[in-house]
């Protein structure tokens, strides 16, 4: 293992912080999920008042037809979907639409977005086409086969292994083609990367003028129908059709009895060495320009990962596989002058893992809902919890806390009750105080936590694919004193690094 130049307590970790997790699709918006818009910087309002310092969401890119922001079509782009109309329509390129509609769909607003390019290319002033010309010429690394790729969705349909041969197999002929017979398509949707990106930039300049970090999350595994597979098929275990041979997955454990079979792909571990590791580098280069802290979802995968064979339906007949972790730390390191990382290190975890995770620093999770079995040794209970730590009240993958805490058996809600003091609050404030009491660094606290809501309002169940990522909250919802409320907590614990 080289030296690397990462401090042995990361930037952000060096004050006691607190924050709230909300992904954008969960904010208040016209269409169908949350945008970039008025209401993004009004919860980095909410956030300031509420002492909070952390922003954490989940990952941005563009989603599929289920919505998993874990299973998108391309590791670096941001998703569509998230751009605001408002700004565009400031610009003069979108002249009207109806933003008060509060079911403004997908399909609306992706018309209104190819309206807006119309405008664009009529109305836009010399700054802005410079600037489109920059952001296309700084991103060429990855715009250039998403943009392509993309397009040719738009034209065929379907996957990207049941194009023609020709496209499927990224023949130069058959690309250079549909190059040209798709160049309308391909500065469109360079254009609505710009869109997106541009008002992220305005947005993490905003949360950052206010002392608000944004907090992200990066999949380790890519998925299946997506630019970089479609690109890159060599670096992933498919047969000559371009199906997996192999798939990703967890066994069995908390929150499945048959495990989790994720279906994605899995590296060609070897080739990515020996080209530098340089997917890795490219997709750090991209979140390390959207986020100012980045969470690595299933750590343990970098140490070793669940290898599924694709003929299996569940996850239970995978073995575990080794990964080359220690050399991509080497590499990433050596790339960046600090990376600004924590460790999704849930699951099984062994000692590997953990000294994976402890050689470069990176802190690691603890979820209270996990704390109240096992008696005084559980890794999760608070006073076990480590100085490099971010505690979690639970997670987008947990219940919420009332929901959790309601459905628990009378033996364990008595201990839970006999273990937190038996507060005069309701469920869920005294594990809000838990976590922020808690002897980690960082605290976050999910928004359905903060607002109380129960198990109704869950993020997501794994394991199951129907109704996961819909939940958004209101600003009728919140309460006028939840701010000081939280913020008066935030300070009593030494988490209000403002002051």
């Amino acid at each position: 293992m080289v030296e690397h130049t990462q401090p042995e307590t990361p930037s952000f970790l060096q004050q006691r912080r607190a924050g709230i997790l909300l992904h954008i699709s969960s904010l208040p918006s016209p269409g169908v999920t949350g945008e970039l818009g008025g209401d993004a910087y009004r919860f980095v309002d909410f956030l300031t008042s509420s002492g909070m310092t952390i922003w954490q969401m989940l990952p941005v890119g563009p989603t599929m037809a289920e919505g998993s922001p874990y299973q998108t079509n391309s590791v670096h782009a941001g998703n569509p979907q998230f751009i605001s109309l408002e700004p565009v329509m400031e610009k003069g390129w979108l002249k009207e639409y109806p933003l008060e509609e509060e079911a403004l769909s997908e399909e609306g607003k992706q018309f209104a977005l190819s309206l807006s390019w119309e405008g664009f290319k009529e109305y836009a002033g010399e700054q802005d086409r410079q600037a489109l010309e920059r952001f296309v010429a700084t991103n060429h690394y990855w715009l250039e086969d998403y943009a392509l790729f993309r397009a040719l969705q738009g034209e065929l349909g379907g996957c990207w292994w049941l194009w023609p041969e020709g496209l499927r197999t990224r023949q130069p002929q058959a690309l250079a083609e549909a190059r040209a017979r798709l160049s309308d398509a391909l500065e469109y949707i360079e254009y609505e990367q710009f869109l997106f990106f541009s008002q992220w930039a305005r947005l993490k300049e905003y949360a950052n003028g206010k002392g608000v970090l944004l907090f992200g999350d990066m999949p380790i595994f890519v998925a299946h129908d997506s630019a970089e597979v479609w690109a890159h098929p060599e670096d992933f275990y498919l047969d000559e059709n371009g199906l997996p041979t192999v798939v990703a997955g967890v066994p069995p454990d908390y929150f499945s009895e048959t495990g989790q079979r994720w279906g994605n792909p899995l590296y060609r571990w070897d080739r990515l060495e020996a080209e530098g590791f340089k997917f890795w580098v490219d997709r750090m280069h991209t979140q390390m320009r959207i986020f100012d802290i980045i969470r690595i979802d299933h750590f343990r995968g970098l140490e070793a990962y669940w290898e599924i064979p694709a003929t299996e339906e569940t996850a239970v007949n995978g073995r575990w596989v080794k990964a080359p972790g220690e050399a991509l730390f080497d590499t990433l390191y050596s790339e960046f002058d600090s990376l600004p990382l924590v460790a999704e290190d849930l699951g099984i975890i062994t000692p590997e893992v953990e000294a994976l995770r402890r050689a470069y620093g990176l802190p690691g999770m603890k979820i209270l809902q996990f704390a109240f079995s096992g008696g005084p040794q559980n890794p999760y209970l608070p006073f076990n919890h480590s100085h490099d730590s971010v505690v979690y009240t639970g997670t987008h993958d947990n219940d919420t806390t009332l929901g959790w805490y309601t459905s628990l058996d009378d033996g364990t809600r008595q201990y839970v009750d006999n273990f937190l003091g038996r507060s005069k609050e309701p469920m869920p404030w005294p594990l809000i105080r838990c976590a922020l009491v808690s002897h980690a660094q960082m605290a976050i606290i999910p928004l359905q936590d903060a607002l109380g809501l129960d198990g109704r309002h869950r993020m997501n169940t794994p394991g199951t694919t129907e109704g996961n990522w819909r939940w958004r909250f209101d600003w009728a919802d919140m309460d006028p004193e939840l701010a000081s409320r939280l913020h008066s907590r935030v300070s009593m614990y030494g988490r209000d690094v403002r002051g």
